[in-house]
């Protein structure tokens, strides 16, 4: 029996859940050891990320991109300030106004995170044949394309 491109569509998209899934959990994993040396909570992490792409966030930006209340998010930066990942800075045309940039150290961290994820990644993928490569790719281009 023929699939009709439907079909192939809900095979794909299942096989690339569960590899999203299986690598989600094998990071984590991963990321969790290393953030617990550090102190760093998964939601600490997830803003430093934010942070590393981003000049700065205002508190009501940190707020929205974690789902957070702007109470909780000061909470956040509050934690990750005193281990010096972050650093506050008032606006220079509205002093009530914070923004949070990250510093070195955070930055050094979310890097060493990103290659730990891309390494992880890497052997994952090493163990594909080659559609499901193609597969993770096509997602991959989709979801690239998505973003811009």
């Amino acid at each position: 029996m023929k699939t009709s491109p439907s079909n192939t569509s809900l095979v794909d998209t299942d096989r690339l859940a569960d590899f999203v899934l299986f690598t989600q959990r094998s990071c984590i994993l991963n990321l969790s050891s290393e953030l617990n040396r550090g102190n760093v909570s998964f939601p600490q992490f997830f803003l430093l990320a934010y942070l590393s792409s981003e000049d700065y966030l205002t508190m009501s930006d940190i707020a929205k991109k974690m789902g957070h209340s702007t109470a909780a998010a000061t909470g956040l930066v509050d934690r990750l300030e005193k281990l010096g990942y972050v650093e506050r800075m008032h606006a220079a045309e509205d002093r009530r106004k914070i923004m949070v940039r990250i510093t070195t150290k955070g930055a050094e961290l979310v890097s060493r995170m990103r290659g730990e994820i891309a390494s992880n990644l890497s052997d994952v993928m090493s163990e594909m044949d080659e559609e499901e490569a193609d597969i993770i790719a096509h997602a991959n281009r989709a979801i690239t394309g998505r973003s811009h």
